[in-house]
């Protein structure tokens, strides 16, 4: 077998356990994961899941990072199609709020920040990270909202603190009254905001 079909080879295996593994997170969070049971979820050896993530804190981090992009992709990617400011961050918004129907099993990314918010190591340092860097991106789009004379200038942290609270609740009632009842009551809060920030 040749070292590039070997390398391919090795490469969609990587992509099989991890599919596998980001579906037990969104159901039983990152402590849900174990390599003894997603060894056997997949057919595989556990020596054989070692080999590929190391550790069970490298298949955490490694599932993190899975479901980081997997939001980009989602939310932040097509938004950027959008013309820069109110266009593109209500579809930011639009698109975070579509999430949440895809996260119905759970969303990897809440459910870590909850059950690593008071915990010290490398699997919180990813989450604070990768939370990070998306209130980045969205004051980064705010940024651009107010540059296009789109939104009041102000403080574009607090801004996405705002926008981010109407997400956390949309996820919240999503579980507890149904998807489109929260979609419903999101878009409506996202643009009563954009018509009290507006200049």
């Amino acid at each position: 077998m040749s070292s590039p079909t070997v390398t391919a080879k090795g490469a969609a295996t990587h992509e099989a356990i991890l599919d596998r593994a980001y579906e037990i997170a969104r159901a039983d969070g990152l402590e849900g994961l174990s390599i003894a049971p997603l060894a056997q979820a997949v057919g595989m050896s556990k020596s054989g899941v070692f080999a590929h993530f190391g550790s069970r804190e490298g298949l955490q981090l490694a599932v993190l990072e899975c479901a980081a992009e997997r939001f980009g992709t989602a939310v932040l990617i097509p938004a950027l199609a959008q013309a820069r400011g109110l266009p593109r961050l209500r579809a930011i918004m639009h698109n975070w709020f579509d999430q949440v129907r895809s996260d119905a099993g759970g969303c990897v990314l809440l459910g870590a920040a909850i059950e690593f918010d008071d915990r010290e190591g490398s699997v919180r340092d990813r989450v604070l990270a990768n939370d990070r860097r998306w209130r980045a991106e969205l004051r980064r789009a705010i940024e651009q909202a107010v540059d296009a004379g789109h939104l009041r200038a102000g403080d574009s942290g607090l801004y996405a603190f705002e926008l981010y609270a109407l997400a956390l609740a949309v996820h919240h009632d999503a579980g507890l009254y149904g998807f489109d009842a929260a979609q419903r009551q999101g878009l409506a809060a996202v643009e009563r905001w954009f018509s009290a920030h507006a200049p």
